[in-house]
C-alpha cells in the first residue's frame, strides 16, 4: 500500500524538478533498456538506462570507449523524467529482471537505493582503478552503505551559481560586472531578495526578478546540510528551522511579487528564456546548458553567472550496475572509465556537468573553463569554489517526493494562485504525509 501510495503522488506532480540532467532527451523514451548480450558481429553490447538527456552520450563518451574497446557496443535507452524512470527501477531490482548492464540513479534517490537495494547491485569501490580519493568524501559516501560496500559511482554534483541577465539588470540601473552583482548578495539569501526589491522598484519591462518561488525555494534548502531528514534517518523536513527558512523566502519572493509565476521545466518556464520572463535564476552547472538551449542565439551574452549567496548543492547522479545483468564485469569496467577524474573534465567542458571527482579541480579543463555564451564567465572558478563550500547534506529515502511536492504542491499554490505561506505549506505536509504514511 505505502508503494502504492507513493506511485500516486509521484504521477500527480507532473513535471518536476530534473535535479541531475540538463534537459529531456530527444531519444525514444523506454521503461528500460533491453539486457545486455553479444550483437550480431559478436561484439559484447552494454546497455545503459538513464533520465533525461543525462549528458554521457551527447559528450561523446561512449564514442570514445568505443574506439578504445573494439569488442564493445553501446546502447543508452533514456525516460524523460525522472519521476517516471525510478519507480520503474525500483520494480526491476526487485524481480532481477528488465535491467539494464548499467542503471544511473538521481542523487535524492541514492539513500534508498543504496540502504536497500546493495545486495542487487555491485560493489564498485572493489573495481580495478576506481580511486575513492579521487572524489569527493561526501559523494563517495552517499552511495556507500554502512558496512563498506559502495554500489554507485557519481558522475557529477550540482553546485550552484546565479544566472542574470545584464541588459535587464542595467535598465534596472543595477550592476552587470559579476564580481560587483555577487557582491549584493553574498553570504545570504535575504540579500537576494532585497536585490529583487529594489529591481521591481526600477524595472520598466516586464520581466520579473526570478523564475519561480519553487527554485528559490530549492535554491536556498541546497545550502543547508540537514534539510528533509536527520542523521538518524527521522523526517525532520515539519520542524527544521532552516527548511522553513527557506520555505519562507521563496513564499517572500511570491509575496513581494518579484516571480514570473512559471512553474520549473514545463514549457510555459522553457519558452521565459527566450521572451525575457525573468532577469535571474537559482542555476546549477548542468543548467547553463539549458539556458543556452532555450534562450537561443539571442540570448549569448546578455546571460552571465555570478555566485550565489551561499554555496548550495542541485542536482547530481551515480551510476549502478545490477547484479543480475548479463555484462556485469564489462559494465563494471565501463562505469570505472566512465566516472575516472579525465573522463568527467570531459564530462564538465561540453555538457556543463560538475565533476564529483575533486582530483579535476587542478585540471586546466575544469579550473580554466570559461563559457561563452554567458559572457565567458569563468564556470570552472565559480562552480570549483561553490563544489567545496557545500556543506555534507543528509541524504534520505524519500528526498525526491519531499522536494517536489513542497515545491509543485506547495510552493506553486503561493505562487500562482495567491494562497498565503500556511495554506501552501499545509497542502504540501497534507501530500507528503500521505505519500510518507506518516
Amino acid at each position: 500500500m505505502r508503494r502504492a501510495v507513493i506511485l500516486a503522488v509521484v504521477a500527480t506532480l507532473g513535471v518536476g524538478l530534473l535535479a541531475g540532467c540538463s534537459e529531456d532527451s530527444d531519444e525514444p523514451t523506454a521503461s528500460t533498456s533491453s539486457a545486455g548480450g553479444g550483437d550480431a558481429k559478436g561484439k559484447t553490447k552494454l546497455t545503459v538506462g538513464v533520465f533525461g538527456a543525462f549528458g554521457l552520450k551527447e559528450a561523446g563518451l561512449y564514442d570514445e570507449y568505443m574506439q578504445l574497446n573494439k569488442n564493445i557496443v553501446i546502447e543508452q535507452t533514456s525516460i524523460e523524467r525522472n519521476e517516471n524512470y525510478y519507480p520503474p527501477l525500483l520494480q526491476h531490482l526487485a524481480t532481477g529482471t528488465g535491467l539494464a548492464d548499467i542503471q544511473a540513479v538521481e542523487v535524492d534517490n541514492i539513500s534508498e537505493i543504496t540502504s536497500t537495494q546493495s545486495a542487487k547491485l555491485a560493489d564498485l569501490g572493489k573495481v580495478e582503478g576506481v580511486q575513492k580519493d579521487a572524489f569527493l568524501d561526501w559523494k563517495w559516501s552517499q552511495a556507500t552503505t554502512k558496512d563498506g560496500k559502495t554500489v554507485g559511482l557519481g558522475t557529477d554534483i550540482g553546485p550552484q551559481g546565479i544566472c542574470y541577465r545584464k541588459d535587464l539588470f542595467a535598465a534596472a540601473g543595477l550592476p552587470t560586472d559579476r564580481e560587483k552583482v555577487g557582491a549584493l548578495w553574498a553570504g545570504d539569501w535575504n540579500k537576494y531578495l532585497a536585490v529583487g526589491k529594489q529591481y521591481k522598484a526600477k524595472n520598466k519591462s516586464k520581466a520579473a526578478f526570478v523564475d519561480s518561488a519553487g527554485g528559490v525555494l530549492r535554491s536556498a534548502t541546497g545550502s543547508n546540510a540537514a534539510r528533509y531528514y536527520d542523521k538518524d534517518g527521522k523526517v525532520i523536513y515539519k520542524t527544521n528551522p532552516a527548511l522553513k527558512e527557506a520555505w519562507e523566502l521563496g513564499a517572500s519572493f511570491a509575496k513581494e511579487g518579484l516571480t514570473s509565476k512559471l512553474q520549473q521545466f514545463t514549457p510555459g518556464w522553457n519558452s521565459g528564456f527566450a521572451n525575457s520572463a525573468f532577469a535571474t535564476i537559482s542555476c546549477p552547472s548542468w543548467m547553463l546548458g539549458y539556458i543556452q538551449e532555450k534562450a537561443g542565439p539571442a540570448g549569448k551574452d546578455k546571460w552571465d553567472i555570478a555566485p550565489a549567496p551561499k554555496p548550495s548543492a542541485w542536482g547530481g547522479a551515480f551510476l549502478t550496475v545490477p547484479e543480475a545483468g548479463k555484462n556485469v564485469e564489462e559494465a563494471k569496467k565501463l562505469v570505472a572509465w566512465l566516472t575516472a577524474p579525465e573522463q568527467q573534465a570531459k564530462f564538465f567542458a561540453k555538457r556543463g556537468s560538475f565533476p564529483s571527482a575533486k582530483s579535476t579541480y587542478s585540471l586546466p579543463e575544469v579550473s580554466g573553463a570559461k563559457h561563452e555564451y554567458f559572457a565567458n564567465a569563468p564556470i570552472g572558478q565559480i562552480f570549483s569554489k561553490a563544489a567545496q563550500g557545500i556543506p555534507v547534506q543528509v541524504i534520505g529515502p524519500k528526498d525526491l517526493i519531499i522536494a517536489q511536492t513542497l515545491s509543485d504542491i506547495g510552493m506553486l499554490q503561493v505562487d500562482q494562485k495567491g494562497k498565503t505561506s500556511k495554506q501552501g505549506w499545509d497542502a504540501a505536509v497534507k501530500a507528503i504525509d500521505n505519500a510518507l504514511d506518516q
